[in-house]
């Protein structure tokens, strides 16, 4: 009975040690992830580098991509929450409070910068100030310099609904630099003479810039680079002080700061997605790069983020090819031919 006993015992704790050993080794490893998700906050410089990272992903790493649309505001909410796994183009400092907290928190991770040569603020064209001979358009403000002057000149800005005033075209109410240029607007003293008019969505400032360009009409309003818009038109950003943390921080009466545009992961990603994510700390590109992608979207009609995705990587290719390793590049080139 005893021999018996001992028997019974050794089996049950073989099995026991076999059933830890099991537990041990499945938690050493993660779970494959097989779809990413991507955050589209809604300009087009968002929208290619999502194409030219998913193409990649998809082609060379095998995992499925798709895209959630929304405003910066929702998007990023997604993204902390782990709703979006990938963002390709976070401007850190218009989102500097909700980005930090969500890197300090640990809910995302940095990859990469993706470029940091931007620029923003105010543009007019640059015949208001200047003229276009070419085009026979006679300088309209010749002192127009700074933001602040533009309170000198509301005519000649005039909104159609409100034609004693002068109409600035913000961002989207959306973005989250609209909150900035608002600010703006009352520290540099415009909202008693120009309307505070917040479009739609990128394609409405874009059309109503073009719509003026492509007539000689004055037009002031937001606007950043890279995109087509600052890549085709002759357009003069107009000055604010230097860059001042302080005042930035309490009135926003500076020129824009510094604005890293990173790439950034969700916390549970770089766990089962390893080399996606060291993919993605190698992405570097740099606003004339992104400009040319952009420039080609604008130069020929119904062309898609996605088709000017592979057009850039086809120009580029020595650029994304030292981003992944060789095997993945030959993936992701073999699916383009």
């Amino acid at each position: 009975m005893k021999k018996l006993l001992l028997l019974f015992s050794a089996i049950i704790l073989v099995g026991i040690l076999s059933a830890c050993g099991g537990s041990d080794s499945s938690s050493d490893s993660e779970e494959k992830i097989d779809k990413l998700v991507f955050a589209d906050a809604g300009w087009n410089s968002i929208k290619v580098h999502n194409s030219i990272a998913q193409k990649i992903i998809e082609e060379g790493y095998g995992i499925d991509t798709e895209v959630t649309a929304g405003s910066t505001a929702a998007t990023l909410q997604g993204f902390i929450e782990g709703d979006i796994d990938v963002y390709m183009e976070i401007w850190t400092d218009n989102t500097k409070e909700v980005y930090e907290e969500a890197i300090e928190a640990g809910d995302i991770v940095k990859t990469s910068v993706n470029f940091d040569d931007n620029v923003q603020g105010l543009y007019v064209p640059t015949y208001v100030i200047e003229g276009d001979e070419e085009r026979g358009i006679e300088p309209m403000a010749p002192e127009l310099k700074t933001v602040e002057d533009l309170k000198n000149h509301p005519e000649l800005f005039a909104d159609p609904a409100e034609p004693d005033k002068g109409r600035l075209i913000n961002a989207p109410s959306g973005w989250a630099v609209e909150k900035t240029i608002t600010q703006k607007m009352e520290t540099y003293g415009l909202n008693d003479t120009f309307v505070n008019f917040k479009p739609g969505s990128d394609a409405a400032i874009v059309a109503s810039l073009t719509d003026a360009y492509n007539a000689g009409e004055p037009w002031v309003g937001y606007y950043w680079s890279p995109t087509a818009v600052t890549a085709k038109y002759d357009l003069t950003l107009l000055q604010e002080p230097e860059f001042d943390q302080d005042t930035w921080d309490e009135t926003k009466g500076t020129e824009f700061p510094p604005n890293d545009v990173v790439t950034a992961v969700h916390k549970d990603v770089p766990g089962p997605a390893p080399e996606v994510v060291e993919f993605l700390k190698n992405y570097e590109t740099s606003s004339p790069l992104t400009e040319e992608a952009l420039s080609y979207m604008e130069s020929k009609e119904d062309i898609s983020p996605e088709a000017a995705a592979i057009w850039w990587m086809n120009e580029n290719e020595d650029i994304w090819t030292s981003w992944v390793p060789e095997d993945v590049a030959k993936k992701v080139k073999d699916s383009m031919e």
